[in-house]
C-alpha cells in the first residue's frame, strides 16, 4: 500500500505538471487579455495590479505581485497592516490564550509538577500590554516587508470610480485617485449582526471587544458556539469568569467531525465552560446593572430569562464590501454578499478580481492567503490553484482541536467505503511524560486503495500536528504512507503515526 501510495503521488506530480504546461498557453493569452481590457479601461499604467485591503490576503498578494516585478499598490483602511486577523482577530486572540492559558497552568497543574509558590495572580494591564506589542511588531513588520518589496502603501479608504480606478480617502480626509490595470478586492470580512442585539463594544460586545476588556467579567455569556466564540470565552473562563455559551443549533461547532465534536465538549464542561443548546435569544436588555437576555427553545415555547455582565456576539461573520461601489461597475454577488469569481478569482467584471473572506470558501486567514497567492500569479500570466477542501482549520482552546479533509459524516453522505484510525494521547508518551494527555487522532481512509481522506486531531498542539496530515492528503497519500514514516521518539507526532497504523492494520501502543 505504501508502494502504491507513492505512485499515486508521482502521478498526481506528473498530472499536475503537464496539465500545468498544456494550459499555461491558454492561461497567458487569458492573462494578455485581462491585462490589455485593463488598459482599454483606464488608459492607464501606473499600476500593474492595485489591491484594496490589506489584511493577509491582502498584503500577501500585494507582495507577490511585486516579487513578479508587477508595480503594486495596497490600499488599507485601518492604518496598519494585517487587516482583521492582527490587529483584532487570529494574532491578539492567540496572545490572550497563550497569556491566560498560563496563568491557567499556574494556578492549576504547576504544583503537581513540583513548582510551587504562595499565589498567583492575574496583571490584566500588563496581559493587554503584551498582546498590544505583538500586535504593533507585526503590524510593523509587513511595513518593513512592503518597503522591501517595493510595494505601495495607501492609507484610506477605497472604493471604485471604475473597474481601473479606485477613489481614496485618506485618513486625513483628502481623496486621491489610484489607477491599476488589475484591481484586486481583499476588503475580508465583519462581525455578524444579530437582530434587537446593538453592540456598544463594552457590555455587549463583538470580539473585537472581547479583547481589550478592562477588567474580568463575573459572568460571561457567548452567543454562538463557533471557533471564535469558543476561543475567548476560554481566555475568560480562565481568567475567572463564569462562561455560559448560548448556542441555535443542537451541537458546537456544526463543521467539525461528530465524534471529535462531543470529546471537545466535554473537554471545555470540564473546565466549567456551560452549554445551552438549542437556545434562541430573542433579546437584551442592557439598561440595568447586568444585562438581560430574553431566551426561548429553537422550536418555540417558554422564555427564560439569562442575566450576565457581559455578552460576547459571536454568531459568525459577513463579507465586508459596503462602501466599495461594487454595485457602480457591476460586480456581482450571491445572496450571502459574496463576490461571485471563477478559478482564477476574477469577478465577472474584467480586470476587477476578489480573494478571501469576500468571496465563497472558507473564512480563514490562511486560505485568503492562499487565494492571494494564486490570485496573482493568474495575473502575472502564470498557474495558481487552491483546493479549499485540502484547507486545514483549527480551534485554539486547550486542548485545540484541527482538522483536514471530510469528517465522517461527510464520508458517509458519499457513500465511500472507508475505513477509520484512532488513537488516544493516553497512549502517547510525550503526552504521558507532560501530563497533557486529553485528546485523540483520528483518520478517514478509503477502504479499496487506502487514500487518506480526512484528519482530526485533538491534542495540546493539535495546530502544530495537522500540517504532516495536510500534506499527506494534498499528495494523494495512503494511511500506510504516514504510518512507514519513521516519527522521532518521543514526541506527539508518534500518535499520528499509531493512528494510521490503526487505519491500515494495527498499532503498537495500544
Amino acid at each position: 500500500m505504501a508502494l502504491a501510495g507513492l505512485a499515486r503521488r508521482k502521478a498526481y506530480i506528473l498530472t499536475r505538471n503537464l496539465s500545468s504546461s498544456t494550459s499555461d498557453a491558454l492561461r497567458y493569452s487569458c492573462s494578455l487579455t485581462t491585462f490589455s481590457r485593463g488598459f482599454a479601461s483606464s488608459g492607464s499604467d501606473d499600476n500593474d495590479v492595485v489591491v484594496i485591503g490589506g489584511g493577509p490576503g491582502g498584503y500577501v498578494a500585494a507582495i507577490k505581485a511585486a516579487q513578479l516585478g508587477l508595480k503594486t499598490t495596497c490600499i488599507e483602511k485601518r492604518g496598519s497592516l494585517g487587516g482583521t486577523c492582527l490587529n483584532v482577530g487570529c494574532i491578539p486572540s492567540k496572545a490572550l490564550l497563550h497569556s491566560s492559558h498560563m496563568y491557567h497552568e499556574a494556578k492549576h497543574s504547576f504544583a503537581h509538577h513540583g513548582v510551587k509558590f504562595p499565589s498567583v495572580e492575574v496583571d490584566l494591564p500588563a496581559m493587554m500590554a503584551q498582546k498590544d506589542k505583538a500586535v504593533s511588531n507585526l503590524t510593523k513588520g509587513i511595513e518593513g516587508l512592503f518597503k522591501k518589496n517595493k510595494v505601495n502603501y495607501v492609507k484610506g479608504y477605497g472604493k471604485f470610480l471604475s473597474p481601473s480606478e479606485i477613489s481614496v480617502e485618506n485618513l486625513d480626509g483628502e481623496n486621491t485617485v489610484v489607477k491599476g490595470k488589475n484591481i484586486i478586492i481583499a476588503t475580508g470580512s465583519d462581525v455578524k449582526s444579530l437582530p434587537g442585539i446593538t453592540i456598544d463594544e463594552k457590555r455587549i460586545v463583538s470580539s473585537t471587544g472581547a479583547l481589550a476588556l478592562t477588567e474580568i467579567p463575573k459572568r460571561l455569556v457567548v452567543i454562538g458556539a463557533g471557533y471564535i466564540g469558543l476561543e475567548m470565552g476560554s481566555v475568560w473562563g480562565r481568567l475567572g469568569s463564569e462562561v455560559t455559551v448560548v448556542e441555535f443549533a443542537p451541537e458546537i461547532v456544526p463543521t467539525m467531525d461528530g465524534e471529535i465534536r462531543k470529546q471537545f465538549q466535554r473537554a471545555l464542561e470540564k473546565q466549567k465552560m456551560k452549554f445551552m443548546l438549542k437556545t434562541k435569544v430573542v433579546g437584551v436588555d442592557s439598561n440595568g446593572d447586568s444585562v438581560k437576555l430574553t431566551l426561548e427553545p429553537a422550536a418555540g415555547g417558554d422564555q427564560t430569562i439569562l442575566e450576565t455582565d457581559v455578552v460576547l456576539v459571536s454568531a459568525g461573520r459577513v463579507p465586508f464590501t459596503a462602501g466599495l461601489g461594487l454595485d457602480k461597475i457591476g460586480v456581482e454577488t450571491d445572496k450571502a454578499g459574496r463576490i461571485l469569481v471563477n478559478e482564477r478569482f476574477s469577478t465577472n467584471v474584467p480586470g476587477v478580481y476578489a480573494i478571501g473572506d469576500v468571496i465563497p470558501g472558507p473564512m480563514l486567514a490562511h486560505k485568503a492567503e492562499e487565494d492571494g497567492f494564486a490570485c496573482v500569479e493568474f495575473i502575472a500570466g502564470k498557474t495558481g490553484h487552491v483546493d479549499y477542501d485540502k484547507v486545514p482549520g483549527v480551534v485554539y482552546t486547550h486542548p485545540e482541536v484541527a482538522s483536514v479533509g471530510k469528517t465522517e459524516e461527510q464520508v458517509k453522505a458519499l457513500g465511500v467505503e472507508y475505513r477509520v484510525g484512532k488513537f488516544p494521547f493516553l497512549a502517547n508518551s510525550r503526552a504521558k511524560a507532560i501530563d497533557d494527555a486529553e485528546g485523540i487522532v483520528k483518520i478517514l481512509a478509503e477502504e479499496e486503495t487506502d487514500k487518506i481522506l480526512g484528519v482530526h486531531i485533538i491534542a495540546p498542539n493539535a495546530g502544530e500536528l495537522i500540517h504532516e496530515a495536510v500534506l499527506a492528503i494534498q499528495y494523494d497519500a495512503a494511511s500506510e504512507d504516514i504510518a512507514r514514516v519513521c516519527h522521532a521518539h518521543p514526541t506527539m507526532s508518534e500518535a499520528l503515526k499509531e493512528a494510521a497504523m490503526a487505519t491500515y492494520d494495527k498499532p503498537i501502543h495500544i
